[in-house]
């Protein structure tokens, strides 16, 4: 979340900023006067408990020179007085909580700063495409075949067996299908791997502290599959556990950056999804995804952000797929990301794009959530910047794969996944 000193030093520049997200300017104001009022009252019962808390000390002393001196009656005197003080501490540290509590939720409900690269507009339409590798369109004739036709054909992936056995959204891979994931999901590994990522193994469920740490809460709970009798939240990235791994930590300068990746299921409700884009594989409940996660310095994380944006092409060139990269506007930007690129494939069968990959920076905004910090030359504490990229999530990537690389004689198999494979063709 914004740091409140960054909004009381900043309101009218935050208000500005925020309406590039297509917010209402009346009720950015309204968040951040009601904010700069409540951090003022905070501040006076802070100021007022604290004096108490002075006058309490000073006459605990001098109660207890007047009990040495047999001066029992002047001293119980004085006792009464500091009761009294301590009722009124009470009553100002507990203002002073509710006041935090209410400050936080406000926070909570307030989106991170656009990067002032980020280009207005309100819905996808108005993303800016900042490259376009569309050469290898593959050339299919008149009647291409779709993935969810061409699994069915060659029994590679059951949607039919997967919503029998869970519910619709869950695909079923098998043989081939199957091997194919697994050869993607080791070949994205050890891509980031040979980038200086360091493997990890998550958990699949995670907390509500973790959750809220990198935004998935509040602003995501409609999307997530909650265990109410455990508390606990089935990941909708592998971005949230590897994140949390530096929750209330203080980084070593010597330490920057921090890269860690994941493979991991993920699950999303994606309520409110219909149509094309729902069928076979382009919005699934589960799906896997390998996870590249950094934490940075913030005077490097924008250099890191366009390593890891090369890093997500490189894959997408490695599997000689068509691409394009797009900045996101303003109006269609995640809650907790200052900058965020999307990719996309052409899937041939389809005959459109499909979004296989976010990478975002999200500057200090988790990391304050986190109380993610590092210590600077001076010795003083800061926050730190956090990005992550999906690098990448499998299912629409398999999606293309089926339908560009689909022949009269089966599906081949790129190049490059032909050693983690037993062979060069599905039919």
């Amino acid at each position: 979340m914004i740091t409140i000193n960054r909004i009381i030093t900043n309101p009218d520049s935050i208000t500005k900023a925020l309406i590039k997200r297509g917010l209402n300017e009346n009720e950015i104001q309204e968040k951040l006067f009601s904010l700069i009022e409540l951090d003022k009252k905070r501040k006076e019962t802070q100021i007022s408990s604290e004096e108490l808390k002075s006058k309490v000390k000073a006459l605990s002393t001098e109660i207890g020179m007047l009990f040495k001196s047999g001066k029992a009656e002047e001293a119980n005197k004085l006792k009464s007085d500091v009761a009294k003080f301590k009722s009124e501490i009470q009553e100002f540290d507990d203002e002073n909580k509710n006041i935090k509590n209410e400050i936080e939720d406000i926070l909570l409900s307030i989106p991170n700063i656009p990067h002032d690269s980020v280009p207005a507009g309100k819905t996808e339409d108005d993303n800016e495409v900042v490259k376009l590798e569309d050469k290898n369109i593959p050339d299919l004739g008149d009647n291409p075949l779709p993935h969810w036709e061409l699994a069915k054909k060659y029994n590679i992936i059951d949607f039919e067996l997967g919503a029998f056995i869970t519910g619709s959204g869950f695909p079923l891979f098998r043989g081939k299908g199957s091997k194919l994931k697994r050869a993607l999901i080791n070949f994205f590994l050890d891509e980031a791997e040979k980038a200086g990522y360091e493997e990890v193994r998550p958990p699949l469920m995670v907390n509500e502290d973790s959750a809220r740490g990198t935004g998935q809460l509040p602003d995501k709970e409609g999307q997530m599959y909650y265990m109410e009798r455990d508390n606990l939240y089935l990941i909708p990235t592998a971005e949230v556990p590897l994140t949390n791994m530096f929750r209330d930590k203080i980084i070593s300068l010597k330490d920057f950056p921090l890269k860690v990746t994941g493979y991991t299921p993920c699950f999303r409700r994606e309520a409110g999804s219909y149509g094309s884009d729902v069928k076979g594989l382009n919005r699934v409940h589960q799906f896997d995804k390998v996870e590249i996660v950094q934490i940075s310095h913030p005077d490097k994380s924008y250099q890191l952000l366009d390593d890891m944006v090369k890093h997500v092409e490189n894959l997408l060139i490695k599997l000689e797929l068509p691409y394009r990269i797009l900045r996101l506007c303003g109006g269609d930007l995640g809650f907790t990301s200052a900058l965020t690129f999307d990719f996309e494939v052409f899937s041939a069968g389809q005959k459109k794009w499909l979004e296989v990959s976010s990478v975002s920076n999200f500057e200090s905004f988790q990391a304050n959530r986190l109380k993610l910090r590092f210590k600077d030359e001076d010795g003083k504490t800061k926050l730190a910047h956090t990005l992550n990229g999906s690098a990448l999530a499998l299912a629409r990537i398999v999606a293309a794969l089926l339908e560009n690389n689909q022949t009269p004689e089966g599906i081949k198999i790129p190049a490059v996944l032909k050693k983690y494979l037993n062979f060069e063709i599905i039919n």
